[in-house]
């Protein structure tokens, strides 16, 4: 006997697929602006190997960003929101996504077969939500309210990094926060290329595999450089 699917089933089934898609896409997109934040913030974290003079100019630079057009601090507000927006949007497909893969297969396998995937992709979720724990700590340190875990100053960015560095308990949470984005990155980027449909091939498979350990590696190595140089009195107030 066969079975006839519906056209009510059918359309169902379509616009359950298209949405599943557009979810991808918009975990794909944000995820990709966060990169591009991450690697201009890296960038000027390095600043710090320039001495205090250099990181507290580039510090200000950023505030002074696009004035007189912007008022002090508008590009920082509007970069801000933005990232705010694509976090929501991000964390928001990704819920929605693990919610329907749950809905798909509502009884677990006995025994997960976890052989051919990699511990980027099996940590994911987890690694996700250290980074936005470590996210919101990272705010609170040296952004919204300053907080300086060594007791000093801290309308000085520069001695507000190096106090928060020289403490090894601090710079082991800030290396365990970029070994989850370094391996949140690595299978991220691979998933945002294919999402984008650039791994259609055997050649852009291997060209999107190697696009994640090099973000991935650059990344987490880069944002650890400064903490173990400050750690390693090589960066010092």
């Amino acid at each position: 006997m066969s079975v006839v699917a519906t056209p009510t089933l059918v359309k169902g089934g379509a616009r359950t697929t298209r949405s599943t898609i557009a979810l991808k896409l918009v975990m794909a997109v944000s995820g990709l602006l966060f990169l591009g934040f991450v690697l201009g913030h890296m960038y000027g974290n390095l600043k710090a190997f320039g001495g205090e003079v250099k990181f507290n100019e580039y510090a200000e630079h950023l505030r002074e960003l696009g004035e007189p057009l912007l008022p002090y601090e508008g590009f920082l507000w509007i970069m801000r929101i933005g990232l705010i927006v694509a976090l929501v949007a991000h964390v928001g497909a990704a819920l929605l996504l693990a919610r329907r893969a749950r809905t798909a297969r509502p009884v677990k396998y006995a025994m997960k077969k976890n052989q051919h995937s990699s511990l980027s992709s099996r940590t994911m979720r987890w690694g996700g939500v250290t980074i936005l724990v470590f996210l919101v700590w990272h705010l609170l340190n040296f952004t919204i309210v300053k907080i300086n875990p060594a007791g000093g100053e801290t309308d000085n960015p520069y001695l507000l990094m190096v106090d928060t560095f020289d403490l090894w308990w601090m710079t082991l949470i800030y290396l365990v926060a970029m070994l989850a984005l370094g391996l949140h990155l690595h299978h991220g980027t691979w998933s945002a290329l294919q999402t984008l449909g650039l791994t259609n091939t055997a050649a852009s498979r291997a060209r999107a595999k190697t696009a994640g350990w090099v973000v991935a590696i650059v990344v987490a190595l880069g944002f650890s450089l400064v903490p173990l140089a400050v750690l390693a009195g090589i960066i010092t107030p």
